[in-house]
């Protein structure tokens, strides 16, 4: 009875609809499915856990670079904006960062235009930098700061 009640508002409009017009769910059986990516190998949709990895790379990097310019003092705030310019100028002209490219990963771009450019970059980043919009995952393993800026991390080797 419960669920009856509450199915049309916790599972979407589509679940008011009467049985026979509800529309048929979009059969997925892998990650990058829907987007014309392959299973496996490169152009696949990387894994949460090497996207973590290469984030964590990008900000060890970031806070031994800026600790350099800072020494002896502690880089505070000025590891974000070295992240930010190792993140951006990187992704726009070439698709990865230097975590990424560690890892064999790259943000491509959704559709017919391969490069992600530097407006698509600097939202990513900028909705990167909050961290929550890449907790929040669709089918396809794509954060919200991927499907703001039309991107997915897919496997490069």
């Amino acid at each position: 009875m419960v669920n009856r009640l509450t199915g049309s508002w916790l599972t979407g409009p589509s679940a008011a609809l009467p049985p026979g017009e509800r529309p048929e769910p979009i059969r997925q059986d892998w990650r990058g499915q829907r987007l014309g990516l392959p299973e496996h190998g490169p152009d696949s949709v990387a894994s949460k856990g090497s996207r973590a990895v290469a984030l964590l790379i990008d900000l060890l990097a970031s806070a031994l670079i800026a600790g350099l310019f800072t020494a002896p003092e502690l880089p505070r705030h000025w590891s974000l904006l070295v992240w930010a310019l190792l993140t951006i100028l990187p992704v726009a002209t070439v698709g990865f960062t230097p975590g990424m490219a560690l890892l064999g990963i790259r943000v491509a771009r959704i559709g017919d235009v391969p490069a992600v450019g530097p407006l698509r970059a600097l939202g990513r980043t900028a909705l990167l930098f909050f961290l929550l919009p890449a907790l929040i995952w669709d089918a396809d393993s794509r954060g919200l700061h991927d499907k703001a800026a039309g991107t997915v991390v897919v496997r490069s080797r």
